[in-house]
């Protein structure tokens, strides 16, 4: 899903648009007219500040081409009508629709009930302030440990009435985090505190109040009301509404609740049909959501196309890579000498040969499960192993033993024992495998350009130059 986003953010494509003369058309693809806006918005974008690669306007049109290209054939292979793409497609369309179909006077809507949800919770009790001291018991704990630390709390309760400084007696006594803040916590309203609690909370009377011991099933508390207060008008929490609407992307639900009305109210409506049909109204008067939902769509489909015919296609077809590598195998000469094998640590010496004995006849790519399954099967983990194709300075153990370097070499800890086990590769990798993710990137990219000259061969297009002179340039 990642990858398929990063590609179709980084591309784009749009449907026929009537030429205008604030929008003239740039070029004609396969019959399809393209606008110089639609050019626009793909070379600004690809070319943005932070691309490493800019391409000049000239340089660019041939790789536009080629993906519009790409495009019509993936429209041609019918890849638009799988449902798999379908579905992927109209998620990542609604993400972008959802939120422009939500108006200001939705959003006031919103945050007023969201303000009347919570003045009705309060309730005619409003919000109070206190502060506590806690020391706490054991809820299984033997009644002799409950009755100590009540003794402990009465005489807490006796200090407070006798005019004790309720604050710095919560700091040095109190066992609640909010000790370190004299005992007070935030404003409060019922249901949010243990029953017993709130209880006695609810039924202190005036700012300064303390109440009798309270035992909860933490243990036992002396709590002080530090004020009261009602919930403050909508027009107080107004802002605070709208910040937290946003950060809790409450316009996707409220746009969701607008989707169900209109379906509740015309029964013959599917939320599909709704959400292609406010896209489309949506991207008429805005050019930007236009381009970045048909980025999606054919997006979507050139990566689909892209993977089956070159990508995946490549990663998968082993006689294919084994081909190419056989035919290509100069270029993968190396400048310094290779290492074939593996740096291994055991516990015991016998160990160290029957790591060897494992897997001399195997192939090297079976080697990791076959140690696997024969010294580290089990909880036990008999043997510690960095397998791969190390140059000088990959691994400090492969450059003393094998490379004769005068290196320290780091024992790890249980595994006393060092060793080395595989081949020295002087001069090339002996398969493809050796160097398999160098292989698939240039076979893809053969793939790629047979693929690209065989489209060129198959479609037309046409540019219009003076109108290519014009872009990022005109009025």
């Amino acid at each position: 899903m990642k990858l398929k986003t990063l590609f179709a953010a980084c591309l784009l494509s749009t449907a026929a648009t009537a030429q205008t003369a604030s929008d003239p058309i740039i070029m004609i693809v396969n019959g399809q007219s393209v606008p110089r806006s639609e050019f626009e918005y793909s070379y600004n974008k690809n070319n943005s500040e932070g691309v490493i690669d800019k391409k000049s306007v000239k340089d660019y049109v041939d790789l536009f081409i080629n993906y519009k290209l790409k495009v019509f054939a993936a429209l041609d292979a019918h890849y638009d009508t799988l449902q798999s793409y379908k579905d992927e497609f109209a998620q990542y369309r609604d993400q972008q629709v959802r939120p422009l179909m939500v108006t200001d006077e939705d959003i006031e809507k919103e945050a007023r009930k969201i303000y009347d949800r919570t003045a009705e919770s309060i309730g005619p009790d409003g919000l109070v302030k206190c502060a506590h001291i806690l020391l706490r018991a054991k809820q299984q704990a033997p009644q002799e440990e409950w009755d100590a630390v009540r003794v402990r709390i009465d005489s807490v309760h006796q200090a407070l009435l006798n005019g004790a400084d309720f604050a710095e007696l919560a700091k040095k006594v109190s066992q609640d985090g909010s000790a370190s803040a004299g005992g007070e916590l935030p404003y409060v309203q019922r249901g949010q505190l243990i029953k017993e609690f709130e209880d006695a909370l609810f039924a202190l009377k005036d700012s300064g109040d303390i109440s009798p011991v309270v035992q909860t099933a933490f243990g036992y508390h002396v709590i002080k009301l530090l004020g009261r207060k009602q919930f403050e008008p909508f027009e107080y929490h107004h802002d605070d509404i709208i910040k937290f609407i946003e950060k809790r992307n409450l316009r996707d639900n409220i746009a969701e609740d607008k989707v169900n009305a209109m379906i509740a109210a015309d029964s013959t409506l599917t939320k599909a049909q709704i959400m292609e049909q406010k896209a489309a109204e949506l991207s008429q008067n805005d050019q930007e959501l236009k381009y970045l939902i048909q980025e999606y769509h054919d997006g979507l489909l050139l990566y689909e196309i892209s993977n089956r015919l070159v990508w995946d296609k490549a990663a998968k077809d082993e006689e294919g890579l084994a081909r190419y590598f056989k035919k290509h195998k100069k270029n993968y000469q190396w400048d310094s000498p290779r290492y074939k094998g593996m740096a291994y640590h055991v516990k015991e010496q016998a160990d160290v040969q029957a790591v060897a004995d494992c897997v001399k006849n195997l192939p090297f790519d079976k080697w990791a499960e076959a140690l696997r399954t024969t010294f580290n099967a089990d909880s036990v983990i008999r043997i510690r192993v960095e397998k791969g194709i190390f140059k000088e300075g990959d691994n400090a153990l492969i450059d003393s033993i094998v490379f004769k370097k005068d290196t320290i070499v780091k024992h790890l800890k249980d595994y006393p024992i060092d060793a080395v086990y595989g081949k020295i590769l002087k001069k090339a990798p002996e398969d493809y495998t050796d160097v398999r993710g160098l292989v698939v990137a240039d076979l893809q990219e053969e793939l790629e350009k047979a693929w690209v000259a065989e489209l060129r061969r198959k479609y037309t297009w046409t540019i219009d130059d003076a109108v290519l002179k014009t872009v990022n340039d005109h009025e």
